[in-house]
């Protein structure tokens, strides 16, 4: 890897970042990060040093595992591209996304699928702030798109539908919370299945069911 160093820096690449908030002890704890130095040792003794490091994890510079999010890495490139006059595009938050995924989120347990009523105790969306807040840490980690959170929420939902209707139990009771699915990313095994080619087919639809 080919190591970069603050004396690259710009005039106009200063201004730029300073305009945006960063400065360059972020730069240099980015730097190091960017080349697996283990950031938390070198911060653990110095409280001015942790707070800068808990600083760029909040402004969503870095992951809870210590690795650059998407963010982080356009910071640094930017810092490094010095013959470029461009400014420095922070990703822009919109609520599109998150809405996206907690619309598709059920509400509750109750649901009716196939011509059968399945009546549930819970709701399921919670804690929304807190949800788009974690919603958005994981989609600037950059290992996911909204489109696959998206994808494996709907195929854990259609999986736990169609069990309910083989076992005529609702299956939909057992759905975690919003806030603790994303935190424990039940996710994750959902979009390894969808990446690995499989999918859930709806059973043909009984004729004359009988609700429940």
């Amino acid at each position: 890897m080919k190591k970069k160093n603050l004396s690259l820096l710009t005039p106009s690449h200063f201004k730029e970042i300073q305009k945006n908030g960063y400065s360059l002890d972020i730069i240099y704890l980015l730097l190091l990060i960017e080349q697996d130095v283990d950031i938390k040792d070198v911060c653990k003794e110095s409280p001015k040093l942790e707070a800068l490091y808990q600083g760029i994890y909040r402004k969503g510079l870095i992951t809870e595992n210590n690795t650059l999010t998407m963010s982080g890495k356009t910071v640094l490139e930017f810092y490094s591209n010095v013959e470029e006059e461009k400014p420095l595009k922070k990703k822009q938050k919109t609520d599109t996304e998150f809405d996206l995924w907690w619309k598709a989120y059920p509400g509750t347990d109750t649901f009716k699928y196939r011509n059968q009523s399945f009546s549930g105790t819970r709701s399921l969306r919670a804690k929304k702030d807190d949800c788009k807040l974690k919603l958005d840490k994981i989609l600037e980690e950059g290992d996911y798109t909204i489109q696959d959170l998206i994808g494996a929420l709907e195929y854990e939902v259609l999986q736990k539908k169609e069990n309910s209707i083989k076992t005529r139990t609702n299956k939909l009771s057992y759905m975690q919370n919003s806030l603790t699915y994303l935190n424990q990313r039940t996710f994750e095994p959902f979009i390894e299945l969808i990446r690995e080619g499989n999918k859930i087919v709806e059973a043909p639809q009984a004729v004359g069911g009988t609700d429940i």
